[in-house]
């Protein structure tokens, strides 16, 4: 019997009530050891395994799983698999090129296999990923083979696969999903033209990294970041999409309120059409999503952990979570 939105929102309306309470990350705020986390995280049924990334990845594929079973759809979610696809290109490339290992570093789901993947950059035979994809995967290929430039070379392939996200984005039939990933593309631009700036990039970097996307002034951001970070942050600070100029703002009290800032900025967009949605597949793309959120909270904490840093910091790092 073919699956029915219907029965899909009923069933990830019960799933959200697992979702976390601020009561479960004060307890995993509390925790004192990696492995007092872990245990914390496996007892209330988040995941299995011996670490946190272990857990995480467990965790994970129970999600997807889930969501497979569940949309009526599965195509709707390609977006969030080429995040994972870019992620595997890059680690593929890298690791053949120079020899290195790189299975451990696959990301699933996605839309290319690593077999695919494999196939492709060892034969450079790159039409396998498509005439989206072929030629920057080509063009960041050369760049990494013949000049070692793997900023410049991972800057092409993330223009590529971000145009094409918003591309499929704005097939979708989702209004949510155009809007939820014109931001992650927008706040993309705005960290590269940021770490370009810091690194002294020249405007080839910037015209080969930036892509263009709906109320982003492209030209405008590349001119400043060839200038340095001050005069990029300068023309961030006048942008009002996407709440930019209070990004901007964020960024010059630390770089990572500027992360959190952009992360909250997408998490109260899906809470604001998800949440509320009472057809298609945004209810089930928003429970995704704060799963995905989720795992960054518990990246945090873990890290925390390890750094011994104080509570309160900890806590002002963390992102605003669905539930």
């Amino acid at each position: 019997m073919a699956l029915s939105y219907e029965f899909s929102i009923g069933s990830v309306r019960t799933k959200e009530k697992n979702l976390f309470t601020n009561g479960d990350i004060e307890h995993m705020l509390a925790c004192e050891s990696e492995g007092e986390l872990c245990r914390y995280l496996i007892d209330k049924g988040y995941g299995d395994g011996s670490d946190i990334e272990e857990i995480l990845k467990s965790h994970s594929q129970s999600v997807w799983d889930y969501i497979r079973r569940t949309a009526p759809d599965f195509a709707v979610f390609t977006p969030f698999l080429y995040l994972n696809d870019v992620h595997n290109i890059k680690a593929v490339l890298k690791g053949t090129l120079s020899g290195r290992e790189y299975a451990h570093l696959i990301t699933e789901p996605s839309v290319f296999s690593a077999d695919t993947l494999t196939t492709a950059v060892e034969n450079r035979k790159f039409s396998l990923l498509g005439e989206d994809l072929s030629a920057p995967a080509d063009k960041a290929y050369e760049v990494l083979a013949h000049t070692g430039d793997a900023r410049l070379s991972d800057a092409i392939l993330d223009k590529a696969f971000m145009e094409l996200i918003i591309r499929t984005a704005e097939k979708s039939g989702s209004e949510f999903m155009a809007q939820y990933f014109k931001t992650t593309v927008f706040y993309n631009n705005v960290k590269i033209a940021i770490r370009g700036a810091k690194a002294d990039c020249d405007r080839d970097f910037f015209e080969n990294a930036i892509c263009g996307v709906q109320d982003f002034p492209r030209t405008k951001v590349i001119d400043a970041s060839v200038k340095g970070v001050e005069p990029l942050l300068d023309v961030l600070s006048k942008i009002s999409a996407y709440g930019c100029s209070k990004a901007a703002e964020e960024y010059r009290h630390s770089p990572s309120a500027f992360e959190r800032f952009a992360d909250n900025t997408l998490m109260s967009l899906t809470k604001e059409k998800c949440k509320v949605s009472g057809d298609g597949a945004d209810p089930i793309t928003g429970y995704l999503i704060a799963n995905e959120t989720e795992k960054k909270v518990i990246h945090i904490i873990a890290s925390g952990i390890r750094t011994k840093t104080d509570y309160q910091t900890i806590k002002e790092r963390l992102r605003e979570v669905y539930g």
